[in-house]
């Protein structure tokens, strides 16, 4: 459920096919001149630019010099959605680092690039749980299962708070999404905490965040925090077989909604 990654040159594979249902997640890790090539066969991916720049060849359409951040935490993501049967080159250009979200299922969309001005960046919360939100692959692309994006946690503040869950089927109320969480920390010395739990109490475990994380989440609460003067950030990326964000708030704290709606009327 949660692992500490070591990162290292060439291709890294995180969430391994069978862990999950629905996700599979591999980063590749480049330098200068370094290339991983690729066919999506019969998965539909989301390519998350996590640092550096690299060209990308996507049946033979060139994308050159993609990607500008220097860490996770400047700025937002340059992305590709990509669907089945595409043949698929990155090339390092610089040190680099891609996350390659993939779920298995059968879609003809187009491929997309999205740039950092795509990216949605929700101010989500309030007080010590206002965080940043970042969507990155959204309802806006056609895609089939994935949705993708980026959270930021400020110093000392929470994050998937209230806790939700999403792993039973009850829509309009809820719906089943496994999801992966991918962190990091700034300064890399910090840390963070990350809490899953059940209402049935079979899950009840806190873990200790540090660079290069990583959680996957089948059932359960999941709130996390970041230590007092350290930023928390996470890849998430959600699939299921309803392609929707219906999230359920643990009705212990559910009253905290209430809470953010007041604070941000008495803002304005």
């Amino acid at each position: 459920m949660f692992r500490k990654v070591n990162l290292q040159w060439g291709l890294n594979i995180l969430v391994k096919p069978g862990e999950m249902q629905f996700i599979e997640l591999d980063i590749f890790k480049g330098q200068k001149g370094d290339s991983y090539n690729f066919n999506s066969r019969d998965y539909e991916i989301g390519l998350v630019i996590l640092t550096g720049k690299c060209n990308v060849e996507i049946d033979g359409e060139m994308y050159n010099s993609i990607g500008a951040r220097r860490n996770v935490f400047d700025g937002n993501a340059y992305a590709f959605y990509i669907p089945n049967n595409r043949e698929v080159k990155i090339e390092a250009l610089e040190p680099l680092e891609v996350a390659i979200c993939k779920t298995k299922v059968k879609t003809d969309e187009e491929v997309k690039l999205i740039k950092p001005s795509d990216v949605v960046v929700r101010d989500v919360g309030v007080y010590n749980w206002r965080r940043d939100v970042k969507d990155i692959i959204d309802g806006r692309i056609k895609a089939k299962r994935l949705l993708i994006g980026e959270t930021i946690n400020p110093p000392g503040n929470w994050s998937s708070y209230p806790p939700h869950k999403h792993d039973t089927d009850n829509y309009p109320e809820e719906v089943r999404m496994e999801e992966v969480y991918f962190y990091r920390v700034n300064p890399p010395s910090g840390f963070g905490l990350q809490r899953v739990y059940t209402e049935e109490g079979d899950i009840n475990e806190v873990f200790l965040i540090e660079n290069d994380s990583l959680l996957l989440i089948d059932k359960g609460y999941h709130p996390v925090v970041a230590a007092p003067g350290y930023q928390l950030y996470y890849l998430w990326i959600l699939a299921g077989e309803i392609r929707e964000s219906v999230m359920y708030d643990d009705p212990k704290h559910k009253w905290l909604r209430a809470v953010e709606k007041i604070m941000k009327e008495a803002k304005k």
